[in-house]
């Protein structure tokens, strides 16, 4: 179904709901994936999941369409994503390095990521990359979601965008190059 068609659909009473699973159905992969790509653990990014599209459901009226509808629900997952990472940050009363390195134990325990040595290697470089270059190279790497699109989302420049990922592929070489030595 398209993005058109749930909208209208969504603005109907009567066939609210069915807008609304057509809506999850057409998503619920990409929001997981774009969650999990930041809080890296399976059960995290389910309940995140899970608020997300409560909070489409909450919001979806409001959707003015400045943005493409995969885009404003993107949005609102790196959101939920990130404001779960504060809090995991201040529960677990660590630091940005601290956190960083709890990923790491994380990641190499995780028994939902792919037991590929590359992957794993790709994972741990990613999890060592400042936050906005992690942000911005799991949308371009993983999502393949174009500058245009991102700019609105994350409500940056596109040359910005550009500058964070050249500097976190640099950055993601050189781990990989070091790893594999």
């Amino acid at each position: 179904m398209e993005d058109e068609q749930i909208l209208t659909l969504f603005k109907e009473e009567k066939t609210k709901e069915q807008a609304f699973r057509a809506l999850m159905e057409k998503y619920q992969h990409t929001v997981y994936y774009t969650v999990r790509h930041y809080v890296f653990l399976h059960e995290d990014a389910d309940d995140i999941t899970q608020n997300v599209f409560i909070k489409v459901w909450r919001y979806l009226e409001n959707f003015r369409g400045e943005s493409s509808l995969k885009t404003w629900i993107t949005r609102i997952s790196i959101n939920e994503s990130l404001t779960f990472l504060e809090k995991k940050k201040k529960t677990l009363n660590l630091s940005d390095d601290q956190y960083t390195d709890h990923l790491l134990n994380v990641a190499a325990e995780e028994r939902h990521f792919s037991a590929d040595n590359i992957e794993q290697l790709l994972q741990k470089a990613i999890i060592k990359l400042p936050e906005k270059q992690r942000l911005v190279f799991t949308l371009r790497y993983y999502e393949e979601m174009p500058y245009e699109e991102m700019s609105k989302a994350l409500g940056t420049s596109v040359g910005a965008l550009k500058a964070s990922y050249h500097f976190a592929m640099q950055k993601v070489e050189a781990d990989l190059k070091e790893a594999v030595k």
